[in-house]
C-alpha cells in the first residue's frame, strides 16, 4: 500500500516534477529547442521514535517458566508489526473519513497530500496549469462504477496538465462481507450473470483484491469505501509514502530495582501522503459522482 522508504536523517522531503516539454519538429540544421521541468508541490515527513518494552521477573527465571519466556518475547514482536500496521490503517482511514490530522496512540499526524488538500478530494490544484481534480467519488462498488473511477484516474494529469497514464490495478476495501460481494461479483467472473446472454465482463482478471480488516476500526461505521491504487505510481512518484530510519532494536538490562529482566525496544519510522494521484476513492459522500 505504501511506497518503502529507507530513511537517512530526521526527517526526508518528497516532492515531483512536471512532465519534461517534448520535441518539436525544427527542419533542416534547425536548432535545439530547450526542454523545461518544473517542481511541483513538495512534503516533509519526519521521522517518529516509537518504544515498547516487557520484562522478565527473576521468580519466572526461577521457577524456569520455558513457556512464558516464550511467549512474551514473541508477544513483543507480534505487537511492533501491529502497531505498524494499526498506524497505517489509521492514516489511511482517516483520509477516507475526510480528515486533515489523525490522532493515533496519543500523537498527532499529518494526513494531508502534498498539495495541502485532504488525500481525498474534489478540489486538488495542479501547481503550474491550475487544474483542479477529484479523486474523492461517492458511487458504489460496482463493475460499472469500477469502470468510472478507473477512468477518471487514468485521466489524472500532472502540474502542467500532461496526462500521466496513471494505471491503478488493486482494489483495497474494508473486511466488509456487502463489499467483498460487490468486489467479487465486478471482478469475480468473465461473463455478466445479470445479464441475459451473459455478456463479457471486461473487469474480469485485472484487478487484485486486497480485503484490509485493520481498516475497519478507522473508518466511519456503516460507511462502504472502496479504494483504488496504482502502486507502480505510488513507488515511482512517491504518492503513499512510509520511511523507516531505524529498523526495531532490543536491548536487555536488569532492572536493579525489580531484578527483572526488562527487554527494551526502539524504532524510528513515519508515514504520510505525497502525491494524491496514486490513489481514489469511492463509495464516499459529499465526493464527486460520476455517470
Amino acid at each position: 500500500l505504501f511506497a518503502h522508504e529507507k530513511s537517512t536523517g530526521f526527517a526526508e522531503s518528497y516532492t515531483s516534477l512536471t512532465a519534461m516539454d517534448g520535441f518539436d519538429p525544427v527542419g533542416e540544421n534547425g536548432a535545439y529547442p530547450e526542454a523545461e521541468m518544473e517542481q511541483g508541490y513538495a512534503k516533509i515527513l519526519h521521522n517518529v521514535t516509537w518504544k515498547n518494552k516487557f520484562a522478565i521477573s527473576q521468580e519466572m527465571v526461577e521457577d524456569g517458566k520455558i513457556t512464558d519466556f516464550r511467549k512474551k518475547p514473541a508477544g513483543f514482536v507480534n505487537a511492533y508489526y501491529r502497531t505498524r500496521e494499526q498506524y497505517g490503517a489509521a492514516m489511511l482511514g482517516g483520509a477516507i473519513k475526510g480528515s486533515t490530522t489523525v490522532t493515533f496512540r496519543g500523537t498527532t499526524f499529518d494526513a494531508t497530500a502534498a498539495d495541502g488538500s485532504k488525500l481525498f478530494a474534489t478540489n486538488h490544484k495542479n501547481k503550474v496549469d491550475g487544474k483542479t481534480q477529484s479523486n474523492w467519488f461517492t458511487n458504489s462498488l460496482s463493475a460499472e462504477n469500477l469502470g468510472r473511477v478507473e477512468t477518471a484516474m487514468q485521466n489524472f494529469t500532472g502540474d502542467n496538465g500532461e496526462v500521466l497514464a496513471v494505471a491503478p490495478r488493486v482494489l483495497l476495501i474494508p473486511n466488509d462481507a456487502a463489499l467483498k460481494k460487490a468486489a467479487f461479483e465486478a471482478v469475480g467472473s468473465d461473463q455478466d450473470p445479470s445479464s441475459a446472454y451473459n455478456a463479457w465482463n471486461y473487469q474480469f482478471g485485472r484487478w487484485e483484491v486486497w480485503i484490509w480488516p485493520y481498516l475497519n476500526q478507522f473508518i466511519t461505521a456503516g460507511t462502504s469505501p472502496w479504494v483504488l491504487l496504482d502502486t507502480d505510481y505510488n513507488e515511482q512518484c512517491d504518492g503513499l509514502v512510509w520511511q523507516d530510519r531505524v529498523e526495531l532494536t532490543v536491548r536487555s538490562y536488569i532492572d536493579r530495582n525489580t531484578d527483572a529482566n526488562v527487554w527494551a525496544g526502539r524504532a524510528r519510522f513515519a508515514c504520510g501522503f505525497n502525491d494524491w494521484r496514486a490513489v481514489a476513492v469511492g463509495g464516499i459522500t459529499g465526493g464527486t459522482e460520476l455517470s
